[in-house]
């Protein structure tokens, strides 16, 4: 503004170093203090290039398919009508998908946030090693992790187990996490585990064993809803960082063979 009080516009804009039609736009709101003062603009200022097709083709399809990205609506609107929608045009489609879905899409799932309490809630579970392809003596090794978080302190232990899910690994995995943790606390949570849970009842759900286990250690047990998995979130995601730590380590090691007999 300083350089436009005698030069020209084109002049200003070229000694301040942006654009002409930058100026233009600084002069027109020069009133304007800050760029977040401008006040929203709700209508449209040109036609919609796609109100012939939206209702007709674009909104079928996302009916058919709510995941289908902007782009590729785009590319199959190019196929259909050659020379109508130019690669241009993708920021307009975006925003009218997004409205589509805001407004008209499938309800999305809600999650809440947690407020974890120290020593409130534990959480176990078993997760699968296959991705990792780790070897012994040339041959992959089965195995799967029992791994078990404290939800406030994120404090974790795992362990190998080399059968599967079952109550004996659940109760040596949560003996050992409770005795290295050096204490209990007042709730442990599970997903649906056959080990812990009679999955086919829906009164008395615990075991019997698993039941004793807990009156042993004296934590009431807790379950999150049955095929409901981010529910035990605070492990679940856990097991990825898990995972990319030990994928990381055999990457730095430069091979994935452990030597050695197993018992």
């Amino acid at each position: 503004m300083k350089h436009r009080k005698d030069k020209s516009q084109e002049l200003a804009a070229a000694k301040a170093g942006i654009s002409e039609r930058s100026a233009r736009r600084i002069e027109i709101s020069a009133t304007v203090s800050l760029p977040s003062q401008t006040p929203r603009r709700y209508w449209r200022a040109r036609p919609d290039p796609f109100v012939d097709v939206w209702d007709a083709e674009v909104v079928p399809l996302l009916k058919s398919a709510p995941k289908l990205m902007a782009i590729t609506l785009l590319r199959k609107l190019q196929d259909d009508h050659p020379d109508r929608y130019p690669d241009g045009m993708l920021r307009t489609l975006q925003r009218r998908v997004r409205q589509w879905r805001a407004l008209e899409g499938p309800a999305k799932e809600l999650f809440f946030p947690q407020v974890h309490a120290p020593g409130h809630r534990a959480l176990s579970d078993f997760t699968a090693m296959g991705d990792l392809r780790i070897t012994i003596a040339n041959a992959p090794f089965a195995h799967i992790l029992y791994h078990f978080v404290l939800a406030f302190s994120r404090w974790e232990h795992a362990e190998v187990v080399e059968g599967g899910e079952s109550f004996e690994a659940l109760s040596k995995g949560l003996q050992n996490a409770l005795w290295q943790a050096g204490g209990v606390t007042q709730e442990h949570r599970t997903d649906s585990l056959s080990a812990a849970f009679k999955n086919l009842a829906e009164e008395e759900d615990f075991t019997v064993r698993y039941t004793a286990l807990l009156d042993h250690y004296g934590m009431a047990g807790t379950r999150n809803n049955r095929g409901v998995s981010h529910e035990n979130g605070s492990v679940e995601s856990s097991h990825r960082y898990l995972k990319e730590a030990l994928e990381q380590a055999l990457l730095l090691r430069g091979h994935r063979g452990l030597r050695g007999v197993r018992a």
